[in-house]
């Protein structure tokens, strides 16, 4: 509806003035003067030599509003021209609201274009760290707006199975496993080896299935028994921790499968045939900084084993080229920006078929975890480097997930403090709260008889108080919202939303009465509650928060 109107203004000026203006519609921060503001007289006076207010009053003298979702048009400051939205705008934004109902906000502004997000990723050779429930969240909201929207997503979790860190995580589970047999003092821990008391749950849980049988292993054997036995468990407990977490994938596509098939080695030999690489020290190398990155790449070691980064390059090849995804976006940490920005370059290289633009990359900042003001680097209840499931035990998947979805290029405060209070003070809460005010209005009005009507069989003009014209107007903003944040790639865009969406609610509850009015009134603000309760629920499922009926 926000859309319909500015294009309206844009008609109804065009058909005012006999030759073209330039200039735009916007929502003015204060709307005392008007709902919308348009700046043509100002953009094309100096074009059309004359004073920006006679433009703009011969503008306003000539235009007919009769049948348009404006009462009034008036001019003011230096040559603004406002209009004020009558009635028939916003009983048409109400009625797209009810025959819409959870679906209102979609559109087909992605045309049905295939695209991936793939987020979380983490390696399997431990827990998820906080990082990565901050990515799972942003990923997983991402790609609920740019389902709403019009696109085709797919979800992906890349499975670094393979390569020098899962030969690390080996390692340190055999030297466990020898030491529950012999005595920590008898076997040496390896000096890179993960510490994490998940690598001693994992050696305990392989001695007490097999008992002393990797004994007799030579080290190489034991260590790749070690990981063909972590593996497999770890995945199954990042899939039940985010399953936990309400994240579910498409795919878990896994790095081994990509060599084993022998594409990774077919993408470098592509990048070979069309000179972009070179032998240096016995590796072999991408000619990067011809691509327009700032460093050159190492595709495959002197040793004969392929790094990540070819890994990579190959993964990419078969997201766009193989399984034909019209656009990809890799959700990344901080940590990877230097990275994004030459593997970006890399993607353009002709001999890859890949249109470069098409890969997009959000990048969210690091995540400090505070509590009374104190930093929390441990989890309270094991004593250890705070983990996803670990903060699932200490706050709601509902405040975790609203917390994380916050703007993903700002620094993020999570405060656990704050996350499991149930005060206005917690955005989570706040939004919850005002959809369970609304059902529990909803119940104790049906229980007096004052069922909610069909918008066909309520008086909407009686919506004209500002607080009800204010919920009506945020309501049509939602689809604009929703298009924002698909083109900037911030979900976050939609908890900014829902609060403000929220705000309106709880300043409508304490200024306009409902019970005790009129029946006509009745009817009219009860429907426009369900109407923007049905709003609140349909924004919390994009973030993956529950919209609770009683607090």
């Amino acid at each position: 509806m926000i859309l319909r109107a500015k294009q309206q203004i844009q008609d109804l000026i065009t058909a005012a003035y006999p030759q073209p203006l330039s200039g735009n519609v916007e929502i003015p921060k204060d709307t005392r003067n008007g709902d919308y503001a348009a700046n043509h007289a100002m953009a094309s006076a100096k074009k059309l030599e004359m004073k920006p207010r006679d433009l703009a009053q011969m503008i306003v003298d000539n235009i007919n509003l009769e049948g348009s979702y404006f009462v009034s048009v008036s001019l003011a400051g230096p040559g603004f021209i406002n209009f004020t939205l009558a009635p028939k705008w916003f009983a048409e934004t109400l009625a797209a609201v009810e025959s819409e109902g959870a679906d209102y906000g979609r559109s087909d502004v992605g045309n049905d274009e295939k695209v991936m997000v793939e987020f979380v990723s983490a390696n399997p050779t431990g827990p998820m760290t906080i990082g990565n429930a901050r990515g799972g969240v942003l990923g997983d909201a991402l790609a609920n707006v740019l389902d709403r929207v019009g696109y085709n997503v797919h979800r992906e979790f890349y499975v670094n199975d393979a390569g020098n860190q899962v030969d690390l995580f080996g390692k340190p589970i055999a030297a466990r496993y020898m030491q529950i047999l012999f005595g920590e003092d008898a076997v040496e821990f390896p000096e890179n080896g993960y510490h994490g008391e998940d690598i001693k749950d994992l050696a305990k849980l392989i001695h007490d299935e097999r008992g002393d049988a990797l004994a007799s292993l030579s080290e190489a054997e034991r260590e790749a028994q070690c990981v063909e036995f972590g593996l497999p468990r770890n995945i199954a407990l990042m899939k039940e921790h985010l399953e936990r977490y309400r994240i579910r994938y498409n795919e878990w596509f896994s790095e081994t499968s990509l060599l084993e098939s022998g594409y990774v080695a077919e993408t470098v030999a592509l990048l070979e045939a069309n000179g972009l690489t070179y032998e240096k020290d016995g590796a072999l190398w991408l000619k990067n900084v011809e691509l327009g990155a700032d460093k050159d790449e190492v595709l495959r070691r002197s040793n004969g084993f392929f790094t990540y980064y070819a890994d990579d390059i190959a993964y990419h090849r078969n997201k766009f080229v193989e399984r034909g995804f019209d656009r990809v976006i890799d959700v990344l940490g901080a940590d990877h920006h230097g990275h994004a920005v030459r593997f970006k370059s890399t993607i353009s290289a002709p001999a890859l078929g890949i249109n470069a633009e098409k890969l997009d990359f959000l990048i969210m900042q690091m995540v400090r975890m505070t509590r009374d003001g104190e930093t929390i680097k441990v989890s309270k209840r094991t004593g250890r480097a705070m983990s996803l499931n670990d903060l699932l035990d200490e706050v709601s998947v509902d405040a975790c997930r609203f917390f994380f979805n916050a703007k993903p290029d700002n620094h993020l405060e999570f405060d656990l403090g704050l996350a499991v209070r149930q005060d206005s003070e917690n955005p989570v809460y706040y939004v919850q709260y005002a959809h369970a005010r609304i059902c529990s209005l909803l119940a104790a009005l049906a229980e007096d008889g004052h069922l909610v009507k069909p918008l066909v069989e309520v008086d909407f003009d009686l919506l004209a108080g500002e607080h009800e014209c204010e919920i009506i107007k945020t309501l049509a903003t939602l689809p604009d919202e929703l298009a924002l944040a698909a083109r900037e790639l911030d979900p976050s865009q939609v908890n900014r939303y829902v609060v403000e969406l929220a705000t309106r609610v709880h300043k409508f509850y304490t200024a306009c009465r409902i019970k005790g009015e009129a029946a006509e009134l009745i009817s009219a603000r009860i429907k426009l509650m369900d109407l923007t309760r049905t709003v609140i629920a349909s924004c919390l499922a994009i973030i993956g928060v529950e919209a609770k009926e009683s607090m």
